[in-house]
Formats: structure tokens, C-alpha cells, sequence
């Protein structure tokens, strides 16, 4: 006979099980460099630079505008979608990339074109989305890019440029390389009216876009840490057979070499552009 008898009750759960768990899914985040873990919320505070050692973590091209200007600004030819010339395929087609890079960032192609103030000032910017196919320059791209220096050109404005890209859109053929010599073109116009161009290099800038516009700023200025150049570093080591310099193609590195005035952190960027543009302008 048992000493001890316990009746057998069933425990009542009042919260679904779904509803019980700690859900702590992208509240971390690893850094790239230090591997440190930290809180997301800290991070996006600190403009996604790492606390420990200051990594610049990409970041949206809306996230770049909205850190840069002041409150509101008015987007222009967001309209604008590429089509398919040379029904391009390579591993899918190139309507495909399109469309799911549209449905995925609710965006028509890899860049955003915007008029607004800049500490008081009125400028108009671009930002490049590397997440839309590389943030890669086809016709679409190339034009609104052109059309936001016509804008400038129009206003009297200074105009900044934030790329962040691969380079030309190699789905587009010669269309794409096209645009190198557009854009640029544009840029002579704004030179001849004497207003300031303002080229902001991210991680990554290469191909097309750096052997364009982003290199032709009378103020070129690189993020920390990022990889600028027009050919990768593998495809120059594989090609001359030589091992890089550590760094190489890095903004330091071009800083260094005289191809960049500017290395500026992203919690300085606003107020630098803002102190140029008052030298600059007046």
C-alpha cells in the first residue's frame, strides 16, 4: 500500500504554446569583421556601424536618403521599370530577375532619385540599391540618374550621388554600357553651370559605375572599409598573376593613392557634405 497518494490533474495551459515562445529571430546581429553579436536596436541607432569596431554594415538606398536629408523629400520617376531587350537567360531569364527583385524590395529598379534639403540646403540625390540585381546600371538606372543632374541643372542645385553597385547590367548588353557615356555627359552640363557634384562611394562600388560618375565628384568621398574599384581584386590577381597589396582597393588604400578626397564615417557624413557644400557654394 502506497504511502503517499497524488491525484493525477492534467495542467490547463491558457497561453498557446506558439504564443509562449521568446521569439529573438533578427534581434541579433553578427558583425561581418569583429563577429561581435549585437542587439539590432543598437545598431540601427548607431546607423548599422558596429560599436566595437566601427564595420559599416550595408544599408537600403532609402536608408542612405533618409539619414542624409532632412525629414520629407519627394521622389522622382519611381515609375520608371526596365524592360527586356535581348530577352536575356543566363541561369533564369532577365524578366525574372526583374520581376522578383521588384516584388522582393517593392522597387522598380536599382536606384532612387530624390529632391530635398540637406541641413537647410536643397540638394538632389541619387542612392543606389545593391539589393536590386547588384544595384546595376542598365537603361533605366543610367537615365534616371541622368535626369535627377538635369533636375540639378534646372534648380540650381548641387547634386550627390551615393552608389553602391556592380557595375554596368551585363543583361542589357551594349544599352547598359551606354549609359556610361550618358551620364557622364550629364555631368559636364552640371559642370559647365558651376554646380557642385558630390560622389559618396560605398561598399561595393566597381565596374561601370566607379569608371563613370562615381568617380568624377569634385568631392569624391569613400565609406570606411569599402571596396572600390573598377575590375574585382581576384580578376586582377588572376589576370597580372601577382598578389595584391593587403588593402588594395579599399577606400584607405585609394585615399592613400590619391583617387579619393575623403574617407569619412557615416555618423560624420551629413554634417561633412553640408560643411563642403558651404565651402563649395558660399
Amino acid at each position: 500500500m502506497a504511502w503517499f497518494k497524488r491525484e493525477k490533474k492534467s495542467i490547463e495551459q491558457t497561453t498557446p504554446p506558439e504564443e509562449r515562445r521568446v521569439r529573438t529571430e533578427g534581434l541579433w546581429v553578427k558583425c561581418e569583421s569583429c563577429r561581435t553579436i549585437v542587439f539590432r536596436k543598437d545598431l540601427e541607432e548607431n546607423l548599422f556601424v558596429c560599436p566595437k569596431c566601427q564595420f559599416h554594415f550595408k544599408i537600403d538606398a532609402k536608408r542612405r536618403l533618409e539619414m542624409l536629408l532632412d525629414g520629407r523629400w519627394t521622389e522622382h520617376d519611381a515609375g520608371m521599370t526596365s524592360t527586356d531587350p535581348l530577352k536575356f537567360v543566363d541561369l533564369k531569364p532577365y524578366a525574372t530577375r526583374l520581376r522578383d527583385a521588384k516584388k522582393k524590395l517593392g522597387m522598380n529598379d536599382a536606384v532612387i532619385t530624390a529632391e530635398g534639403q540637406l541641413n537647410g540646403r536643397p540638394v538632389v540625390m541619387c542612392a543606389m540599391e545593391f539589393g536590386f540585381i547588384g544595384g546595376t546600371m542598365g537603361a533605366v538606372v543610367g537615365e534616371k540618374v541622368t535626369r535627377a543632374i538635369e533636375l540639378a541643372i534646372e534648380t540650381r542645385q548641387p547634386f550627390i550621388a551615393i552608389s553602391c553597385s556592380g557595375g554596368a547590367r551585363m543583361m542589357e548588353g551594349a544599352v547598359s554600357l551606354m549609359q556610361l557615356a550618358k551620364v557622364s555627359a550629364a555631368l559636364g552640363k552640371l559642370d559647365n553651370e558651376k554646380l557642385p557634384y558630390t560622389s559618396v562611394l560605398t561598399d561595393p562600388t566597381t565596374g561601370g559605375v566607379t569608371a563613370s560618375f562615381a568617380m568624377l565628384g569634385e568631392l569624391n568621398i569613400g565609406e570606411p572599409g569599402a571596396l572600390i574599384g573598377f575590375a574585382g581584386p581576384r580578376v586582377i590577381e588572376q589576370t597580372i598573376r601577382q598578389k595584391l597589396p593587403e588593402g588594395f582597393q579599399r577606400s584607405e588604400f585609394l585615399l592613400e593613392h590619391g583617387f579619393l578626397d575623403a574617407v569619412v564615417p557615416r555618423k560624420e557624413l551629413k554634417s561633412y557634405i553640408a560643411t563642403a557644400l558651404d565651402l563649395l557654394i558660399g
